[in-house]
């Protein structure tokens, strides 16, 4: 028998924990660890890894290769885990969720438990004013899905490389075999990462070639058979090189972690950082288990966290999602208290599911009674989140909801008239209000943030020597500088393009008043935010008669309408929230600040500020005097932005006189 077993190893384990510790803390909002999604890539690796040594080590020692027997390892190690996680999530999805926002919910659990909620991400359809995938309790099984494809595949694979031949002359068949899987892959992420980002970063050929590093670390490592002398003049030239690579395969990640975040093209190019320094950390294991960062990634903590880092990971994202519902706020204690539930039920679902179904012999025994078996359950988990879906739609049409559920489609008439083009094209669309021989016009130009106040403005003018101009594109920032959209994925030109042909159409109109409005979140610096603003207010300050900056409203750290919805029949011992928050950030205040800086540069431009009118001393409603304010966490529904088009008037200090209209602005 060759000694081709992997058997324990202690710096995998800590190596696993230190990928959970990263994408735990990204996802609990540490700050200094937003690049913690890097965990994930160094998980693909270490799947490559184990999966191939396993695999390559059986043909070499048997001369055949139990497809069954493999299957059913798999399905005994992960299935399990994630059943129970998807039926518990979705109970208490059902108590602390609105209905309409249960129906995403739904679907993807009902592909996570096929496992292929990866190609439901990825083939969403992108529509600007629904909730992002980010607010879906099982986004993070994309990349369970990911894995599951990968174990179905590669067994074929290796296989058939290794099928024929002396095993030394077959490894260097898969050796190369795996290099070109590791090229065309690389090369199609990299291809993809910027022209279709979704694909790229959640589709399992974009992946392959991570799983192939960690291979080739495992069939030139650990699956190499070496003469003595050979093998001993290895140790001697790598024992003061490997501690120092694995030491370097370790920072690579560190730094991924620390220095990557959501503002960057990904995976591409930069991927290869810590999946290359995840497998520099494997080899330099491999090849002396007991020297530098390999010992180091023996201490015991880390083993104990590394044991349950799956469990961990299918828990702890639900977890802080289903808290912040339940608590209605994203404060840091909170956070911190959530991910250390989800520790404690990452614990207890190794304790007393994972553990002891790995321990029956029966699954591998009987495989095809457990094949079988495990395909019902996961169909019988489809079908049952299929009807938790028709469920909850029944319940999102019941007249208690449907106020909620229109207070989301309550949006300003520009959208329905196509003035805005998001980000499918960078053509300026001009929708006008008003007689096109009336003598005075104001221009209504920004984001979305800009757009939410069209009710009110065309209240404000809707008088017979006015036009209303709107000119607006959503997530595009009022600043000139380039501006990645994580969105999309990508630097947002078209928004680029688009402000610098807005503006120019802005100059030649020559309006009278200019309302000009973006959102506060954007990450933008000082220095950005004020000479951005100011290059953009410096082309048309001298064609403008008057230019209003608006503040950015403020967010809820929740959806209002769902807010709203879910509490509708909620059960008292769950508590009942009254969908309120406080409006003061900190980063406002300093954009805020950044503006008025830019905004002073010009004698004809002044900030304009309505937050004390949306939240009223400090505080903002979701529903305020039985108007819902908010049609998501952070625009107005048009209705009540409609309600503050005399708080307007009076703010831009037209007299009511002036304001009064004539009758409806026509188009």
């Amino acid at each position: 028998m060759s000694d081709y077993g992997l058997g324990y190893r202690r710096d995998i384990e800590g190596l696993r924990a230190v990928a959970i510790l990263l994408v735990v803390a990204a996802h609990a909002g540490v700050p200094w660890l937003a690049g913690g999604f890097v965990g994930v890539d160094v998980f693909f690796v270490l799947s490559g890894f184990l999966i191939t040594s396993l695999l390559a080590g059986e043909v070499a020692q048997t001369g055949r290769l139990d497809f069954a027997g493999f299957y059913v390892r798999r399905l005994r190690r992960l299935l399990p885990g994630l059943l129970v996680m998807l039926l518990v999530a979705g109970v208490l999805a059902a108590f602390l969720l609105a209905p309409a926002e249960q129906r995403s919910q739904a679907t993807a659990a009902a592909t996570a438990a096929l496992w292929v909620s990866n190609i439901h991400f990825a083939l969403a359809r992108l529509d600007y004013f629904a909730a992002g995938a980010d607010t879906n309790l099982f986004l993070h099984t994309w990349s369970l899905g990911v894995e599951e494809q990968f174990y179905l595949l590669w067994p074929a694979l290796v296989w058939w490389l290794l099928r024929r031949g002396e095993f030394e002359r077959a490894r260097t068949r898969l050796v190369a075999g795996m290099l070109a899987v590791m090229a065309a892959s690389l090369f199609a992420g990299v291809w993809l990462t910027y022209s279709a980002p979704q694909l790229a970063f959640y589709m399992m050929p974009s992946r392959a070639w991570q799983f192939a590093a960690g291979a080739l670390v495992s069939l030139q490592w650990q699956l190499r058979k070496c003469s003595d002398a050979e093998d001993a003049a290895s140790r001697a030239g790598s024992a003061a090189a490997w501690p120092v690579l694995g030491w370097v395969g370790l920072g690579a990640i560190v730094a991924a972690g620390v220095l990557f975040n959501a503002a960057m093209p990904y995976p591409g190019m930069a991927a290869l950082v810590p999946s290359l320094g995840a497998a520099l950390l494997i080899a330099a294991g491999t090849v002396d288990p007991a020297a530098g960062v390999s010992k180091a990634l023996s201490w015991r903590p880390l083993q104990a966290i590394g044991r349950i880092s799956y469990a961990w990971y299918l828990w702890h994202w639900p977890v802080l999602l289903l808290g912040r519902a339940l608590v209605g706020t994203d404060a840091p204690a909170y956070r911190l208290l959530w991910v250390g539930l989800s520790l404690l039920l990452a614990a207890a679902s190794y304790r007393w599911i994972e553990s002891p179904i790995r321990r029956q012999r029966q699954w591998t025994v009987q495989w095809r009674r457990s094949l079988l078996a495990a395909l019902c359950v996961m169909i019988l988990a489809n079908v049952l989140c299929i009807r938790w879906y028709n469920r909850t739609d029944a319940q999102a049409q019941a007249p208690a909801q449907q106020r909620y559920l229109q207070a989301h489609a309550d949006a300003p008439a520009i959208y329905g008239l196509g003035c805005d083009d998001w980000y499918r094209s960078d053509r300026v669309r001009i929708c006008a209000f008003g007689s096109s021989a009336a003598r005075h016009s104001v221009v209504l130009m920004g984001d979305s943030i800009a757009g939410q106040w069209f009710p009110a403005v065309a209240k404000v003018f809707d008088k017979p020597d006015w036009r209303v101009l709107v000119l607006t594109k959503s997530s595009c920032p009022m600043v000139d500088e380039p501006f990645f959209y994580a969105r999309i994925g990508r630097e947002y030109t078209e928004c680029a393009a688009w402000r610098s042909h807005a503006l120019a159409e802005v100059a030649r109109i020559r309006p009278d008043v200019v309302l000009l409005g973006t959102v506060a979140t954007n990450g933008f610096t000082e220095p950005q935010w004020v000479e951005g603003t100011a290059r953009v207010l410096s082309a048309i300050s001298g064609s403008a008669g008057r230019i209003y900056v608006l503040r950015g409203t403020p967010r809820l750290p929740f959806d209002g309408p769902n807010c709203l919805a879910s509490h509708v029949g909620r059960p008292a011992w769950l508590g009942t929230g009254d969908c309120s928050a406080s409006s003061r950030d900190a980063h406002d205040e300093l954009v805020y600040a950044w503006l008025t800086r830019a905004s002073r540069r010009f004698g004809n431009v002044a900030m304009l500020d309505l937050n004390d009118v949306i939240c009223p001393s400090g505080l903002c409603d979701a529903q305020r005097q039985g108007v819902v304010v908010f049609r998501d966490g952070q625009h107005l529904t048009a209705t009540y932005a409609a309600s503050l088009g005399g708080v307007l008037r009076d703010r831009l200090g037209m007299s009511a006189e002036a304001g009064a209209g004539s009758g409806a602005m026509a188009h």
